[in-house]
């Protein structure tokens, strides 16, 4: 028998199966592609899709950092509106204020993507991802925690914990020793949120662990959203890395487990031995109504700038009213009403620890980086230091935060610039209108806020790729589109923690800057970003340290 025969034989058998596959690929094809929503997705501009796979091969062989670079390039052939589809599914990124104002000032576009249930095994239904009357309710509650009034009170611990981190990174002091900030941000502001939110002790070592597990879990979350194939069970299973998911959150809920454990053990303590709250939460409930109606009697005075409903608390605050951390807060809560379950709290306990740090080590990592490339930003924040502290070694208090106008404007534009959520990823429930473009995005694709590519508008900014803190004099930001900086998001899921975060970066960048003078041997052209849920350098957040001659 020939080669050729042998060849026929071996091959018709596979003509069949291959026939079928083809033609149910292509039905499949047809099927998705004649529907109303993809046809209407297809009309807001974009890169043409390929069959099947969409547009996700663009990005689908590189790496974190090829990815984001890539989606940058590619946006940057469209003014408004970019549309991407992974499969048959639509995407349409948002890069003009006029539009994210459609989506995030919305009462009715509150629901998170579908690509967030992948944090669902480590933060449960919290108040990242949960929506509707859970989420709606949950933050009516969470959101006192943050009142002013508690925030003050953190910030002795705030300095410590400061402190405690500029002697940590004394080993690394020399002009020629490059290290990773970041490492030390991470710990540093896991270590505060212990001590301040969650009302808890420090951790030897447990802070770094829970920290790296974070960075660990997020690399795996970013895997599955942009490596599709890992998006089925079976096959992230088959890779092994459910079984490092699993790993992972054994550490971050062994941390979180304990805390809680901690703290409730501690509050029925108390409760056992007669030490009741007072006023108990129940009464501060009952007084909410009269305090209500003095709210509507005597309006407050507004403040300009970033608001969300921490704005009105604070300005509505009607008297002497105890305030709760937000741990204490939600056991009291439990106890005395039925508003949360445990369940609940342990999902809003490891929420509140992975927002609350993760965003701020990014953030004060890409200030650090950025005064040190800046000398002369650096300078003028250090002389607006030793105005406030001169040469002395007093801890900084609430009342020199109010003082750190530059030092915040250096904040602002950073986070202008680097955002640590780079991207607000929301479902749409029905059709939306674009308000930039004669184009509709249809009802069940998502919508990504693309931030990072909104506060690098220069029709928003001048020169918007240079560093430049005086983009935050007041004279500049009076007139500026409310929805053309949004760091913290904006509207009804705007940051809970917006205020916390703030401060806190001022306490811990002020004490470090008290001690050090920052170096940076890599400029900002070098940076090799990576979107893997937080923003973050894939090159390592690399400064060099000087000491001041001061401690």
């Amino acid at each position: 028998m020939s080669l050729l025969a042998e060849g026929k034989i071996f091959i018709a058998p596979l003509i069949i199966p291959f026939t079928f596959i083809a033609l149910a690929l292509y039905a499949i094809h047809i099927w998705q592609s004649g529907t109303r929503k993809y046809k209407t997705a297809l009309k807001v501009p974009g890169p043409a899709p390929i069959p099947l796979l969409g547009n996700i091969h663009l990005v689908m062989s590189l790496s974190k950092n090829k990815a984001f670079e890539k989606a940058i390039e590619i946006s940057r052939n469209y003014s408004g509106a970019v549309r991407a589809f992974v499969g048959y599914k639509p995407i349409v990124f948002l890069t003009h204020p006029d539009d994210a104002e459609i989506i995030l000032n919305s009462t009715v576009h509150l629901q998170k993507s579908e690509e967030y249930k992948y944090f669902q095994p480590w933060l449960g239904n919290g108040l990242l991802i949960s929506h509707g009357d859970t989420w709606k309710n949950h933050r009516k509650l969470i959101a006192p925690a943050f009142h002013m009034n508690v925030l003050k009170t953190f910030v002795g611990l705030f300095y410590k914990n400061s402190l405690a981190v500029v002697e940590k990174m004394r080993e690394e002091v020399g002009m020629n020793n490059e290290f990773d900030c970041h490492d030390y941000m991470s710990e540093v502001t896991v270590d505060i949120l212990l001590q301040t939110a969650m009302g808890s002790t420090k951790r030897e070592k447990s802070g770094f662990e829970y920290a790296m597990a974070v960075m660990k879990m997020c690399d795996i979350l970013h895997l599955r959203h942009y490596k599709i194939w890992y998006r089925f069970d079976t096959i992230f299973n088959l890779f092994g890395w459910q079984k490092e998911q699993n790993r992972l959150l054994n550490i971050i809920h062994g941390l979180t487990g304990s805390v809680l454990k901690e703290r409730r053990s501690k509050f029925n303590q108390n409760l056992s031995e007669g030490k009741l709250p007072s006023p108990s939460l129940s009464e501060i409930i009952a007084n909410d109504n009269a305090l209500q109606k003095d709210e509507k009697k005597t309006p407050a005075k507004k403040t300009a700038g970033l608001r969300d409903d921490l704005d009105d608390l604070d300005e509505n605050d009607v008297g002497e009213k105890r305030r709760l951390a937000f741990l204490d807060l939600m056991l009291e809560t439990a106890h005395y009403t039925n508003q949360i379950s445990d369940e609940e709290i342990k999902n809003q306990v490891d929420t509140i620890m992975f927002e609350g740090h993760d965003t701020t080590a990014a953030g004060s990592s890409f200030v650090l980086c950025m005064l040190g490339i800046h000398k002369e930003v650096q300078a003028k924040c250090y002389e607006e230091i030793k105005r406030i502290f001169g040469d002395s070694n007093r801890p900084a208090t609430f009342a020199d935060t109010l003082e750190m106008k530059y030092l915040e404007r250096v904040i602002f534009e950073t986070l202008r610039m680097y955002p640590p959520v780079p991207v607000i990823a929301r479902k749409v429930n029905q059709d939306v209108k674009l308000a930039t473009i004669d184009a509709t995005i249809p009802a069940g694709a998502t919508v990504v806020i693309a931030t990072y590519k909104i506060h690098r508008r220069p029709d928003i900014y001048q020169n918007p790729d240079k560093f430049n803190p005086d983009n935050f004099l007041p004279e500049n930001t009076q007139n500026r589109h409310y929805y053309g900086y949004i760091p913290f998001a904006a509207g009804p899921r705007s940051c809970v923690g917006r205020k916390y975060a703030m401060l806190k970066l001022k306490v811990l960048l002020s004490t470090i800057l008290r001690n050090y003078k920052i170096n940076s041997n890599v400029q900002e052209k070098d940076f090799k970003l990576t979107a893997d849920i937080i923003l973050k350098r894939d090159d390592g957040f690399r400064v060099m340290l000087e000491p001041r001659g001061r401690a």
